[in-house]
């Protein structure tokens, strides 16, 4: 888990949460790289909600639809999670690794299928750096964001089967 993002912490070291300062703040940081991901897959959801073609079009409409309003409330959920550890959520990234864009084909809009696959790959990926976040914060007695990550896993988790359901033959 790399740190990407600038944290300002003024009030971090006030705080007697019975957390160390050290773990507050890496914990802080991987929370912020996860509101950054959790912002780009908002995006690319609701980009593919806007721009799915095909029989398919309903069900992947829909879906992206409840999928773009869960992602996007629980930015802040992450956010808050964030200022509860004493630290300011992000408001600048230091370099270019996370890009909150979609990289589209060559020749535009990927077909349905390729958006759900592509949504599906995302939706793993942030489940499985949740899960190594969740660990730390377990393994550190911060139950708090260990319980709040475990939800949002069970999230992706969910939506990565439910997407993938659409496209099984």
């Amino acid at each position: 888990m790399s740190s990407v993002l600038k944290i300002q912490t003024p009030e971090a070291d006030k705080m007697k949460t019975g957390l160390s300062d050290d773990v507050r703040e890496q914990l802080s940081k991987h929370l912020s790289v996860l509101l950054a991901e959790t912002y780009q897959l908002t995006i690319k959801s609701h980009l593919y909600h806007w721009n799915v073609v095909g029989p398919l079009f309903k069900s992947i409409h829909d879906l992206t639809e409840q999928h773009y309003e869960d992602l996007f409330a629980a930015t802040d959920v992450i956010a808050e999670r964030v200022r509860a550890l004493g630290h300011r959520a992000p408001v600048n990234v230091e370099n270019n690794e996370l890009k909150l864009s979609v990289q589209l084909p060559d020749n535009g809009m990927p077909t349905a299928e390729t958006m759900i696959s592509d949504l599906v790959k995302s939706h793993e990926a942030i489940s499985a750096e949740m899960r190594d976040v969740a660990s730390y914060a377990g393994d550190h007695g911060d139950v708090v964001t260990e319980d709040m990550l475990t939800a949002r896993i069970t999230f992706h988790e969910k939506a990565a089967w439910m997407l993938r359901a659409i496209i099984t033959e």
